[in-house]
């Protein structure tokens, strides 16, 4: 099969289209024909090294397509179905996947990360990881969905408990976690801020159902936060970006509030008053994809068209080079997918 894999950590230049052996699929897996894989930021990080990988390696966490093949011990599947593959790997029998809780599984990381990922044309993975799609939904669409969506269910529901008539700060409205927690917050009958760097992805967001946009080029986040909520604050921020935004992200809290982040796209180093913490009760949670069962639960909502991925290009495999150098350049709005 054609496959990209990284032999060297590096720039997109490492980033090598070849022909390797087909996937052999154990028993109890099942061989997916990869029709799209959506790139993230991880698969940046990964390429550029991170500890774990082994190479050569192959990135991609999103993966939709057909079956192809189907393991002697699986049942309820049917060759040439259409499904998505639940991007995460877990062992499936310690006492955390038991109770349901497969993102704290010591073995448990993002497909593309310590295991092979989609940046391929077929993909050996466990039945448990293969979910249907319907017909409304197409490749792309479905391969948009994944990791950023449970990420963002993850957040808002599993840990930030969000409720209607609070109000929700989403720090940046063009990414794939962005686009999602805008939507799951609205879904919840919440008031919602979004941030972007120009008044195109800022109008994009309040499409999908913000009510305010702050420019953080232009506008300081705290600041325009305290106008929009009369001084007093929000309830929950939706934190991603790390370093540019963390001061900002804690100085928007109300008293009591709640700062869920998954991700430190502009630097992992941040700093903490700790008085500022304890006196203004504020909540700093730490949130790490999502389980299974929420995977399924914000899964029921996009089949619905309740939620909505957004696809802003798509690019041959063949051309993941030329994926990785768009994707770093921050200039879409929604997810980069490529189609082998």
């Amino acid at each position: 099969m054609n496959a990209v894999r990284i032999h060297q950590f590096g720039g997109p230049e490492v980033l090598t289209y070849e022909d390797i052996p087909d996937p052999q699929p154990r028993k109890d897996q099942v061989l997916v024909c990869v029709k799209a894989c959506s790139l993230n930021h991880l698969d940046v990080w990964v390429r550029k090294g991170l500890p774990g990988v082994k190479l050569p390696h192959i990135l991609g966490s999103d993966v939709a397509g057909e079956i192809a093949e189907i393991g002697e011990y699986v049942t309820g599947f049917t060759v040439g179905q259409r499904v998505l593959v639940a991007p995460m790997h877990f062992c499936g029998h310690c006492v955390k996947c038991l109770a349901g809780l497969q993102n704290h599984c010591r073995e448990f990381t993002v497909l593309g990360n310590a295991v092979d990922g989609g940046n391929c044309e077929l993909i050996a993975v466990p039945w448990a990881s293969v979910i249907p799609i319907p017909d409304a939904l197409d490749f792309n669409q479905a391969a948009s969905v994944p990791l950023v969506f449970v990420t963002a269910w993850h957040m808002l529901v599993g840990l930030a408990n969000v409720r209607p008539g609070q109000t929700v700060l989403v720090l940046g409205a063009s990414s794939g976690v962005g686009i999602a927690a805008i939507q799951i917050a609205k879904l919840f009958h919440c008031r919602v801020i979004t941030t972007a760097g120009d008044e195109a992805k800022l109008e994009k967001g309040r499409a999908l159902g913000a009510d305010f946009g702050i420019n953080h080029y232009k506008q300081k986040i705290s600041d325009e936060v305290r106008k929009i909520t009369n001084k007093e604050g929000v309830d929950i921020v939706v934190e991603h970006v790390g370093l540019a935004t963390w001061d900002e992200s804690l100085r928007s809290l109300k008293s009591g509030g709640t700062l869920v982040t998954c991700g430190a796209t502009t630097g992992p180093a941040v700093g903490l008053d700790l008085r500022h913490l304890f006196a203004r009760q504020l909540r700093l949670l730490g949130s790490y994809m999502g389980t299974m069962a929420e995977l399924h639960e914000v899964l029921g909502h996009v089949f619905a068209g309740r939620l909505k991925p957004v696809v802003d290009r798509t690019f041959p495999l063949k051309d993941l080079r030329e994926a990785h150098e768009y994707l770093e350049r921050s200039q879409m709005f929604g997810k980069v997918v490529v189609n082998p």
